[in-house]
Formats: structure tokens, sequence, C-alpha cells
């Protein structure tokens, strides 16, 4: 009997798999940023992004973003 625990098999995921999954499942980025002077609150910054694949937004959010589709028929694109 080995004094150490078992482990777990380490799994390699490449970078590009990871953007991969990402992308295609969507990620949203929040973040706040509050500038205070003497405890009060002068400016107040929220960010909020939505990252994801023109296929993943169009299929979760009903939203049509491809240049076939009809938001965007006559455009520049």
């Amino acid at each position: 009997m080995s004094a150490h625990p078992t482990r777990q098999p380490k799994h390699d995921v490449a970078l590009l798999d990871l953007v991969d999954r990402l992308i295609d499942g969507g990620v949203v980025i929040g973040g706040d940023i509050t500038l205070a002077v003497a405890d009060v609150d002068l400016v107040h910054v929220g960010l909020r992004a939505l990252i994801g694949s023109v296929e993943t937004i169009e299929r979760d959010l009903g939203v049509a973003l491809s240049a076939s589709g009809p938001a965007l028929k006559g455009s520049a694109l």
C-alpha cells in the first residue's frame, strides 16, 4: 500500500480545444468598476460581454446574425 493518495489521470487540453468549447457553448463575462473618493461613488462602469459563435447565438438566442438572415438583407455585409 502506498502512502500517496490515488491521483486522477492528467487530461491535457489544447488551448485551441478550450477556446472552441467556450465559443461553441457561449461565455458571458461581467465586471463592475466603481471610482469613489471619500466614500462617495463618482463613476460606476458595468461591463457585460457575450462571447460566442454566430451559430451559437442564433441557435440559443433566436437572433438572426448571418448575412442570409432577414435582419441583414440588403446591408453591406
